[in-house]
C-alpha cells in the first residue's frame, strides 16, 4: 500500500499497539484508502472491531486507546456527523488528523462502503465483508423536490432583509446537501456531499461555480439563479417517473426571489 510518509508512519506505530488488545479483531481503512487516492492532506480513516461482548467496554476507554496510539494534541466524538462512535482526532509528530471509529463484529457488518482490511486477529473481518454488502444511502429526489423551493422562498426572504451572512451560508447548505450529490450520482460517484467535486463531476463544475457567492448582493442573487438553474438541470437528467414535481410552488418561490431582486 502506498502511503504518505506521515500516514505510514503513524500506521506503522499505531496497528501494533491495537493488536496488543485481545479484545480487538482487527482494523479496516476507509475513505480515500479504499480507492488508492490519499495524498500528503489526506485524513486517515480507521475502524477498530472488536468483539460483540466487547464492545462496549471499548467504547467507555476509547479516549485513552487512541491516546496510546500517539502524540494526541485533541480528540472529540462525532455527533455533528451523526457518528457518536466515532472519535476525530488530531496527533503530533507527524501532525496528521485521524478519524477512528469503533465498532462491534455485528456493526462491521452494517456498512456505507468496504474498508481495506489492514490486519485481523483470524479471518472474522474478511468473513463479515464477504457475507455482506455495502448499502449507501443515496439522494431521496422527491424529499428534496418537497424542501427546494421553500429553500428558495427563504433565499428571497434573507436577501429582502438584507442577511447576506446566512444567504451566503443556505448557499452552501444547497450546494453540500442537494446540488452536490445530485451531481456526483449523475457522474456515477457516491453522493458525498461536495467532496472532491472539482475532479470527480467535471461536467457540472461550471455551473456549480457560479452557485458560490461572497459578500455581495448582486453576486448572492447570481449565486441563488445558478442554484435554481442548476437543481432544474439535475433534476431534469435524472429519471423518476414517479416524481412529483411542485411546480405551483416552483413557479410562486421563483417570482417572489425575482421580485426581491429586482427591488420590488
Amino acid at each position: 500500500m502506498n502511503l504518505p510518509p506521515p500516514h505510514e508512519s503513524f500506521l506503522r506505530s499505531a496497528l501494533p499497539r491495537l493488536q496488543s488488545d485481545p479484545r480487538i479483531l482487527g482494523v479496516a481503512g476507509a475513505g480515500s484508502l479504499i480507492t488508492a487516492t490519499m495524498d500528503e492532506y489526506s485524513d486517515l480513516d480507521l475502524v477498530v472491531v472488536s468483539r460483540n461482548a466487547d464492545s462496549a467496554e471499548i467504547a467507555s476507554e476509547r479516549y485513552a486507546i487512541v491516546s496510546s496510539l500517539g502524540t494526541l494534541l485533541v480528540a472529540f466524538t462525532g455527533e455533528h456527523v451523526g457518528e457518536p462512535r466515532l472519535l476525530i482526532c488530531l496527533y503530533d509528530r507527524p501532525l496528521l488528523h485521524v478519524d477512528v471509529k469503533f465498532l462491534s463484529l455485528d456493526e462491521f457488518a452494517e456498512r456505507i462502503e468496504t474498508p481495506v482490511v489492514l490486519w485481523e486477529r483470524g479471518a472474522e473481518l474478511h468473513s463479515v465483508l464477504k457475507k455482506t454488502q455495502p448499502v449507501h444511502p443515496m439522494p431521496d429526489l422527491q424529499w428534496i423536490e418537497d424542501r427546494f423551493w421553500i429553500w428558495v422562498h427563504y433565499a428571497a426572504l434573507r436577501l429582502g432583509r438584507g442577511e447576506l451572512f446566512e444567504l451566503v451560508d443556505l448557499l452552501g447548505f444547497l450546494r453540500r446537501v442537494v446540488l452536490g450529490p445530485l451531481s456526483l450520482v449523475r457522474h456515477g460517484q457516491l453522493p458525498r456531499g461536495v467532496r472532491r467535486l472539482e475532479t470527480l463531476a467535471p461536467r457540472h463544475l461550471e455551473a456549480m461555480k457560479k452557485t458560490v457567492a461572497g459578500y455581495d448582493r448582486d453576486a448572492c442573487i447570481g449565486a441563488i439563479r445558478a442554484s435554481i438553474a442548476l437543481y432544474q438541470a439535475l433534476r431534469d437528467e435524472i429519471v423518476n417517473p414517479s416524481l412529483i414535481r411542485r411546480t405551483a410552488a416552483e413557479d410562486a418561490a421563483v417570482v417572489y426571489f425575482g421580485k426581491i431582486a429586482h427591488g420590488a
